[in-house]
């Protein structure tokens, strides 16, 4: 299951992990995110112990997006060694993103 990240535990868990980290900035109130949704979990499941998958509540941790200048959702950044090495804004096919995470391992 991927794991919920906040303003409070998003550097420990993403910028400090020694694991690659997909990172998927959504709200409760956008359609788009609700298709990317089932696709993340799926992903945390495929990539269990090879990289970390979490999801960001932009809504709830505004600090984070801000940071990261998060202006549309979806928006999922894959995180390597703590800096941002790749990008993808709006829905994809699982494909897309599971080739992004397989290049940074």
């Amino acid at each position: 299951m991927a794991i919920e990240l906040t303003d409070a535990n998003f550097s420990e868990l993403v910028l400090k992990s020694d694991k690659p980290v997909l990172v998927d900035f959504w709200a409760e109130w956008c359609g788009p995110c609700r298709m990317v949704g089932p696709v993340v979990e799926e992903l945390s499941k495929d990539f269990e112990g090879i990289a970390v998958v979490g999801k960001v509540d932009v809504d709830s941790n505004p600090n984070i997006s801000m940071e990261y200048g998060i202006r549309n959702i979806p928006t999922l950044l894959i995180f390597k060694n703590g800096q941002i090495v790749d990008k993808q804004v709006g829905a994809v096919p699982k494909n897309v993103l599971a080739d992004k995470i397989q290049a940074q391992i």
